[in-house]
């Protein structure tokens, strides 16, 4: 907005040939629009630092933006009143905006990618060009020139649209280590997954979710401590969890007969339930007729939702934007916990109290607090995995919580009596610290969460 802004002001300083000014304006918009994914996708994959160019980017799109509105006032100000150009210019651009941010995130990213909605779009500034030199040609004295350079951008950017699939393909390998062996776009997320000999690797927007040669000991002490605090569990929810990992865990208890599982994403159960190599590695649990999935949001589900839950169990991906840190917050947890059976339980992963020390303890204490007169007792705990280090969860119920490891489960591949006693132990430079609960009025938990990561990644 405010690059638009210094657009606006230079603007002013246009003087002569508005229409093939506003013309030659589209083309460079066009052009420097359809670079930008390609670019920075490439100095992301490439060089150590995108920042600088994103920026200049930003700058750059933002000021000739800007120069639009005022210009496109100029040029018709032969054609209407002031208070009617202005009012058709800003009710044009105001309902253009609605129509792109719909239709950008719900349509075009999921059917395109980024990298192809990006061309798309440069072109249609590239077309717009066209018809302001088709309607303005008599006014324009390089009518001729200009039409050659719209038909070159157009034909660069068709280009850039038919080669950008394998574009995408090459950065990416760059990127990941291994063969990428599922790539997709959804409306709310990028999703990769990776393969080296039988080890599998799942990403979301670049993070990585799980490896397969260790996912065991996270999903082993996220699931089995909870369920051997709660008596007898029949009805689980499982919030987040797409990639049917927790629910492979809680199908070992044969007395559990029912498991609803609430993941936003639709793609990523499809994913999980319909790709044959993922569905051996989740052990089929999301094609199980015990479990029944509900692409919705969490807070919407439970909303509308009058059930009661013997075991909550989320596996939601860090609180690292607003959007995940209100699924963190006071609010949401008081929502959650009217849908707690009296004995019941709740079992949260709660990022790592080694990197972001403090966004651990938030959780843990927002958890804990009491809930229309009701106090909650939280047992935190923690685990080392290869893939992640540190790794933190953070269990809670109306009575002290009190894990052992039921024999309906065992063996397991990584927790044993003697190990379940170890992940309650935290050394001195994990241990619980004075923090504030996390509320959506102050977001306290993801201003926690960044400091915590920016200060051992940055």
């Amino acid at each position: 907005m405010s690059s638009m802004g210094v657009g606006a002001w230079a603007s002013r300083f246009i003087h002569k040939d508005l229409p093939a000014a506003f013309v030659r304006l589209q083309l460079l918009i066009g052009l420097f629009g359809g670079l930008v994914a390609p670019v920075l996708f490439f100095a992301f994959a490439v060089l150590d630092s995108y920042t600088p160019l994103l920026f200049a980017f930003v700058v750059l799109l933002g000021a000739m933006l800007g120069i639009e509105i005022p210009l496109i006032i100029r040029i018709l100000k032969t054609h209407f009143t002031l208070r009617m150009n202005v009012s058709n210019v800003f009710t044009l651009d105001y309902i253009g905006a609605l129509f792109a941010a719909l239709l950008f995130p719900l349509v075009l990213v999921p059917q395109l990618g980024l990298m192809q909605t990006g061309f798309v779009t440069a072109m249609l500034n590239v077309l717009v060009g066209g018809l302001a030199l088709y309607v303005f040609r008599h006014e324009i004295r390089a009518a001729r020139r200009l039409g050659l350079a719209a038909a070159g951008v157009f034909l660069l950017l068709a280009i850039g649209f038919w080669q950008a699939g394998g574009y995408t393909r090459l950065m990416e390998n760059r990127l990941y280590q291994d063969e990428i062996i599922h790539a997709q776009d959804t409306p709310y997320q990028r999703l990769i997954v990776t393969r080296r000999a039988e080890r599998i690797r799942f990403y979301i927007n670049g993070a990585l979710q799980f490896d397969s040669f260790d996912e065991y000991r996270y999903h082993e002490s996220l699931v089995h401590p909870a369920v051997g605090a709660t008596h007898n569990p029949e009805n689980v929810l499982i919030l987040g969890g797409g990639d049917g990992l927790a629910a492979r865990e809680l199908l070992k208890y044969p007395g559990i007969g029912r498991i609803t599982l609430v993941d936003l994403d639709p793609a990523v159960t499809r994913l999980f339930s319909g790709n044959p190599l993922l569905r051996r590695l989740n052990r089929d649990s999301l094609n199980d007729p015990r479990v029944s999935i509900h692409n919705r949001d969490a807070w919407r589900f439970l909303e509308q939702s009058g059930q009661l839950y013997d075991l909550v169990v989320i596996d939601l991906p860090d609180p690292n934007n607003p959007g995940l840190s209100r699924l963190y917050s006071a609010a949401f947890y008081r929502l959650l916990k009217q849908h707690v059976s009296q004995a019941g339980v709740i079992v949260t992963q709660a990022t790592s109290p080694l990197y972001s020390r403090k966004a651990f303890w938030c959780i843990e204490k927002t958890l804990g607090e009491s809930t229309d007169g009701e106090r909650w007792h939280t047992l935190p705990s923690h685990v080392y995995v290869p893939s992640f280090g540190e790794w933190g969860f953070v269990m809670a119920s109306r009575v002290k919580p009190k894990p052992v490891l039921k024999t309906a489960a065992r063996p397991l591949r990584y927790l044993d009596a003697t190990t379940l006693r170890t992940l309650y132990l935290f050394p001195a430079d994990m241990n619980a610290i004075d923090v504030e609960a996390n509320r959506l009025s102050s977001h306290r938990l993801l201003k926690y969460y960044q400091q915590g990561w920016e200060a051992w990644y940055e």
